[in-house]
């Protein structure tokens, strides 16, 4: 019997070794579906949906441009007087009826594209931070345009991130132009992921064109297949326009630009305190935009982007974590896709400045939610840090791995004759009383299994062994060796040298 059963074990113990190594297949890419967890019931929708109509019809948009007057009420809206203008019902859902359901983000390289709508699930960037945590001091310090082009090359190894926002601002080039153009640069240098950009004027936009046409392949191209995105914020809560961003709108849809129109109130601010009425009013804001864009090119891609912000009502600092984000987020997005709209929400902006407990926490409750709830683009999921004021290397590489386990989860369980193994239970029972060595379980580990990069998941003495390290160092130690190792070329030098003779390139 002995001799028969040490083979055995040898074969055993070398499957287990072959094995070890995690499968190269991941089992859960970008894209998986949302829209299982609903905070909000069926007459919820109805009614805040209802609230936002009214506001719109009763209240209406006030400090509107000349030229955007013009155009919405030769589209049907309504002088309310006292300088505002109201949006009927059916010029908002006449709206909503011609508004792009879906379409393509695409990056520069086409295997990079992300389908937007439905119920599809990304997670990707955004964000203005004007601090980046230091690699080497643990501390914050102003951002630079040198952090910028770190950020988007370290980005681009990151498989779960699905596109890249710049997330901070180079404060080390104050002139407004310089600063739109060089941010535009780093992210023609260093990813062909889709990406996207702000515009601080209208005027910025048609240059920086002419440099997305040199990334792009010569004059027109970019506009043939956009591969940038614009963020804007033409509403400023509470329930008025923003005369600048309202003339970005109007380049961008004149170069072709898909844009994230942006509402970001701020409960007991600049919207309600009230979960309800907050939910209202910040639809009703990001409605105005979604009626702007389609009376002036009807069906043009836009992202819905109804961002809920919150504020700590005891001393009026924002709060980027919490229960509230976390349930207003996801109800935001429940409410885009109950309209049939692109959602984008804003999620993991923690108020934490480590890499800690409270980080976290607060990451993994708002993306985790407002991915269930089947948010499209999940902005400021990755890097984020001390409410949108920071950024940071280290946080980049764990979020990659939180977004790993999420879209594991949003895969869900599929229940098949084949996976439930009645035959598969039944051999390990009358065998050999495990299912360590089975074909089923080898193919289930090829195929359900995610294997985390960085988590740890050794034995308390192994732990001791290797330094005891925790999740900071070894984010660290891997944000370091990607920025030492990862300097892609995603311009040729005809490229670059073309770019650089037209612009004021730093660096």
């Amino acid at each position: 019997m002995q001799t028969q059963d040490k083979p055995r074990r040898k074969g055993r113990k070398a499957k287990v070794t072959a094995r070890a190594a995690p499968p190269t297949t991941n089992p859960a890419p970008p894209g998986q579906i949302g829209g299982a967890y609903r905070p909000l019931g069926d007459a919820d929708l109805q009614q805040i949906f209802a609230t936002a109509l009214r506001l719109l019809a009763e209240l209406g948009m006030g400090e509107v441009p000349d030229r955007l007057w013009a155009d919405l009420t030769a589209a049907g809206a309504v002088d309310l007087g006292n300088a505002r203008l109201g949006f009927p019902e059916m010029l908002v859902k006449r709206a909503i009826s011609h508004a792009a359901k879906t379409f393509t983000l695409h990056g520069r390289d086409p295997a990079r594209d992300i389908h937007v709508g439905g119920d599809r699930v990304y997670f990707g960037t955004g964000g203005a931070a004007v601090n980046t945590l230091d690699l080497e001091s643990g501390l914050y310090r102003p951002s630079t345009l040198q952090d910028l082009h770190d950020f988007t090359r370290l980005q681009d190894t990151l498989d779960n991130v699905a596109w890249f926002t710049r997330c901070c601002i180079a404060t080390d080039v104050p002139d407004t132009y310089d600063l739109d153009v060089n941010t535009a640069y780093a992210l023609m240098r260093n990813t062909t992921k889709p990406v996207a950009t702000a515009f601080t004027l209208a005027q910025h936009v048609a240059p920086i064109v002419k440099m997305f046409d040199i990334a792009g392949g010569g004059a027109g191209s970019f506009a043939k297949r956009p591969f940038v995105k614009a963020h804007i914020s033409p509403v400023i809560s509470p329930m008025r326009f923003g005369e600048d961003a309202v003339d970005v709108v109007y380049e961008c849809i004149a170069h072709n630009i898909p844009m994230s129109c942006i509402t970001a109130a701020q409960a007991g601010a600049t919207a309600p305190a009230t979960l309800a009425g907050f939910l209202a009013q910040s639809l009703a804001e990001t409605l105005a935009s979604l009626v702007m864009v389609n009376v002036i090119s009807p069906g043009f891609p836009m992202v819905f982007s109804n961002w809920p912000l919150v504020i700590d009502l005891r001393s009026g600092a924002f709060a980027g974590g919490g229960g509230e984000t976390t349930l207003l987020n996801a109800a935001s997005a429940q409410l885009s896709n109950w309209l049939g709209l692109p959602s984008g929400v804003a999620c993991s902006m923690t108020d934490a400045k480590a890499i800690d407990a409270q980080y976290g926490v607060e990451k993994g409750m708002t993306s985790l939610a407002a991915a269930l709830a089947g948010g499209n683009l999940i902005y400021e999921s990755s890097g984020m840090t001390a409410a949108l004021l920071g950024a940071s290397f280290e946080a980049f590489i764990l979020e990659d791995e939180m977004h790993a386990m999420t879209y594991r989860a949003l895969r869900g369980v599929e229940v098949t004759t084949e996976n439930l193994g009645f035959d598969t239970i039944c051999a390990a029972v009358l065998g050999e009383g495990h299912f360590l060595g089975s074909n089923a379980t080898y193919q289930a580990m090829e195929r359900d299994y995610h294997y985390p990069k960085l988590a740890d998941r050794a034995q308390p003495r192994a732990w001791a062994e290797d330094g005891a390290l925790d999740a900071w160092v070894r984010a660290k130690k891997r944000a370091r060796a990607v920025l030492a190792t990862h300097h892609p070329i995603y311009l040729t030098p005809a490229q670059d040298g073309e770019i650089r003779a037209a612009f004021n390139i730093i660096g």
